[in-house]
Formats: structure tokens, sequence, C-alpha cells
């Protein structure tokens, strides 16, 4: 009779029918005002991209928020065509086998039958099919919530008040771009949040980095304080699963505040914070060093003793870059690190580092990993390389008393980027990158860090 029980709070929780716990319509009615919504026009919710953490953040919102239908819409587009293979399909059918209050669900919805067909192979599923059913494919062990799916870009954003970019830092500004093409009649500007953690650099006139709000804003003209950032130390399917997490949305307070108390769950916690480039990059920088790590955890069979000392150099070496880029890196010290630890312990990108050093997976089949996603990481090696090493960032080398270029202090990054961007050394180098008998104690990178004025404005951009 518990069971059963159990089974029945689940299911009315996570089919987005859950009752009015914690003054929800309260806090959807509160949004509407701030938003100029009358009654009886929707409050319009689009996530754009259906990756891991946009499908998950798309459910959370239609768990809490979809019993409120004449109030508000949430819809999440993907683009149409993606075939779920063989393998997948298999696996499918056992998540869904495993779990009752899926089963049930399924076969309630007459939708269960078409996954025993793709099961023996009669049938091709798609990646948009199922995910109109709660199963994302980068995150198959996951069930989430049904959910409604739009395969075409100007159905989903034309009208959109709120649009939520779960797309990959290297798909932002290529999406976003064609939206643009059908937001040109708009009246009123969309609020933009944006999910993505990914930097890409440039060059010119001087080096800088790009981020996602930068590549949103630039792509549709909405003015940069409708486009915020939201990101912390969180894995996509824990945080469905109701474990504690907490995350920050980072922009201009007029949209923040009320927007955080909006995202703000029991289990999910939601700050606010006005910074929003660093913290935007400092999602990125993690990814980074989260690869190095699966490599050396790979590499050593999970020693405990290698991954402490990895993660005391990876971390000075993060110390170093947040004070090229932040006059007060102190701030970004906690957030940083929780971020990092997360990720070395379960994200995706430390899991591409082990599956590279394994022999599992290859470089030549790309950064974008069936079952996996895009690994961002890969494309941030390559910008924070470029800009690290370009020459009119020079920094005194406080030993040698000559200028060189910041990458000269960041061994790791000089590391991974010749075994994933150029190719010229094997996952194995990250080891004797580590071993090197000349590599500086960690304590003097921070050191050096904290006793020179390396803060460079120019790469976020700023004069």
């Amino acid at each position: 009779m518990v069971g059963s029980i159990e089974v029945m709070s689940r299911n009315s929780y996570l089919n987005g029918t859950v009752q009015n716990h914690n003054g929800l319509e309260e806090k959807l009615d509160e949004l509407r005002r701030v938003l100029g919504k009358a009654d009886g026009d929707l409050l319009r919710i689009v996530g754009v991209g259906a990756g891991a953490w946009g499908s998950v953040f798309a459910a959370l919102l239609q768990d809490s928020y979809g019993q409120f239908r004449d109030k508000v819409q949430i819809r999440i587009w993907r683009r149409p065509g993606r075939a779920v293979d063989r393998a997948t399909a298999e696996h499918l059918f056992e998540v869904i086998n495993s779990r009752e209050d899926v089963l049930r669900r399924l076969i309630r919805r007459c939708a269960y039958l078409k996954y025993v067909e793709a099961r023996l192979g009669d049938r091709t599923l798609y990646a948009d099919e199922i995910l109109k059913d709660g199963f994302c494919l980068n995150m198959i062990d996951t069930p989430l919530c049904p959910m409604k799916v739009v395969t075409n870009l100007q159905e989903a954003v034309w009208d959109a008040d709120v649009v939520v970019n779960g797309l990959p830092s290297t798909e932002t500004h290529e999406v976003f771009e064609e939206i643009s093409k059908y937001w040109k009649e708009r009246i009123t500007v969309p609020i933009i949040i944006s999910l993505a953690k990914g930097i890409e650099a440039a060059l010119e006139p001087v080096p800088h980095i790009i981020t996602p709000t930068q590549m949103i804003n630039r792509a549709t003209r909405v003015p940069i304080e409708n486009i915020l950032y939201l990101g912390g130390p969180n894995i996509a399917s824990e945080i469905y699963n109701k474990e504690y997490a907490n995350a920050r949305i980072c922009g201009a307070e007029k949209w923040r505040v009320p927007l955080a108390k909006f995202l703000r769950q029991p289990h999910f916690i939601v700050w606010d914070n006005s910074d929003l480039v660093t913290h935007e990059v400092m999602g990125g920088l993690k990814n980074v060093y989260a690869i190095g790590a699966g490599m050396v955890a790979a590499l050593t069979n999970e020693s405990a003793t290698s991954k402490s000392v990895y993660f005391a150099h990876c971390t000075s070496e993060m110390i170093f870059i947040t004070h090229l880029l932040a006059e007060e890196p102190e701030k970004l010290a906690g957030p940083l690190l929780a971020d990092t630890y997360v990720t070395l312990l379960k994200g995706r990108n430390a899991w591409y580092g082990q599956m590279i050093a394994k022999g599992e997976l290859s470089l030549d089949m790309g950064d974008s990993i069936s079952g996996k996603g895009m690994i961002q990481g890969v494309s941030a090696v390559g910008a924070f390389y470029e800009l690290l090493s370009h020459s009119s960032l020079n920094i005194l080398h406080p030993e040698e008393n000559k200028p060189v270029a910041p990458v000269e202090l960041c061994p790791i990054l000089k590391t991974l980027y010749k075994i994933l961007i150029t190719r010229e050394q094997q996952p194995q180098a990250i080891l004797q990158a580590l071993r090197d008998e000349t590599l500086n104690d960690p304590r003097d990178r921070i050191e050096i860090a904290q006793t020179h004025a390396f803060y460079r404005p120019s790469l976020l951009g700023q004069p």
C-alpha cells in the first residue's frame, strides 16, 4: 500500500499536475504582473535546444506551472529528424519497463506500443517524438514529464515572452541569428535566459572572450539587460530527481530578482547576482579542466593521490586566469570551485576525458557524442589557449624577468591544447605535465596572481 501511495504521488508530481504547493500560482501571477501580461493572455515560455539541462529546465517548469494552463504555456523546441539508434531504443525500453509510473503513463497515453516496435527493430523512433513522452536523447536513464515539443523554430519563438537558451555555445549564435528574423515585427522585447556554458575567442581588435549572452545580444539586438545567464554546480538528472541543488541567475536586477523567485523550488535554490559575463566565463573555464581530470583518473586507475595533485594544479591555473579576467577574483572562488568539483565528479566533460584516455572514444568522432550531447570543454580549450597565448596580453615572468604570454604559466591548459586541438601529443602527456620537475608549486602560481596587477578588462570586452 505504501508503495502504491509513493507511485501515485510521484505520478502527480512528475506529470505537471502537482497541487498549488509553495505558493506556485502566486509566483506565476507575480511574474505575469512584472511582464505586464493581461488576464487571459498566456505567459509563453519556450526552451530552445533539448540537451540534458535544457530539457530538465523545461520539465521543471512544466512540473511546477504546467497545471495553470489558462495562465502559462511551456514548450520546448528541438530540431526534427534525429533518429534514435537501435541500441538506444533497446536501452530506453528497459528504462520504461523498470519504472512502473512511466510504464503506466505510456499505456494510458497509448504510447507504449511504439517503444515495443522500436525495441524489436520494426520502427524508428525520433528524438523529438520521444521528448514528447518525456525522454531526452542525451539522458535516457532519467525519464521526465511529458512535454509540448515544437520542431518549427518560427512557431516556437515568434511570440514567446521568455526564451530559455539550452543550446551549446557553439550553436547559439547561428540559431539566434535565425530567431532574429522572426522577431523583426515584434513590439515587446522578450526575456532570454541562457543556460549555455562555453565561450568563443575573438582576436580583433584586441583579444577578447565572446560568451553566449553576448552572442545572443549581437545576433538578435535584444538589449543585454533582457538577457540573463543561469548556472551553478549541478548535474541535470540529479536536479530532476530532486537532489538538493543551487544556481545563480545573473544579469540586470529588473529581471533577475523576479525570475529567481519564479524559478526557486524547495530542492532548487536560485540566487541572483549582477555579474553576468564573469559567471558565464567561469562556467566555460571549469569544463576545460574537467576533461584533463577525466584523463588523469583513467590513466592512473582512479588514483586519489594523482587526482588530488591534478586538482591542486588545475585550481591554481583557474585562479591565475580569474585574476586576468576579474577585478575582484576572490568573489568567484567559491562558485568556480563548486562548479568544478561537481563537473569533475560526474560531468560529461570529465567522462569525455576518461573515454579519450581509455581509447573508447577517438578525437576523430568530434565533440558531439551520441547519448551525451556536446562536449563544450573541447572548444573552450581552444578558445582559452588562443586568448592567453596572444602577445598583447604578455605579462612579466616573475622568475625569468621577461615578458611571456599568460598561457606559459598554465602548463595543463597548454598540454590539453596539444592533446585535443593540435593532436601533437597523446593523453598520457597530461601525466607528464604533472610530473615535470620544473613545474612550479601551485601555491607559487596563486601568489604570482595575487601580487601582480594582471587584470585585463579588455578580455571581457570592457574598456
